[in-house]
């Protein structure tokens, strides 16, 4: 089983994040209460987003292009 430890994130987009490095998947929950997987995100893509001066930017630019997507 999964374990993501979802943190919240300060975005206008982004409620919160977690990141689960054994399968490497970010979950990201939207303010809007969807939820999606991103499959193929290594620890450190998931720290560059997580220290981007804007987390929704960057994981439109960086992680939805090159990583599956899958609604929870």
């Amino acid at each position: 089983m999964t374990d993501f430890k979802m943190k919240g994130v300060a975005s206008s987009i982004i409620n919160a994040m977690g990141h689960d490095e054994d399968s490497q998947t970010l979950r990201v929950q939207f303010k809007g209460g969807r939820t999606y997987d991103y499959a193929g995100v290594t620890s450190e893509m998931f720290s560059q987003c997580q220290g981007a001066s804007s987390v929704g930017s960057h994981l439109h630019k960086h992680i939805k292009p090159n990583c599956k997507c899958t609604e929870c």
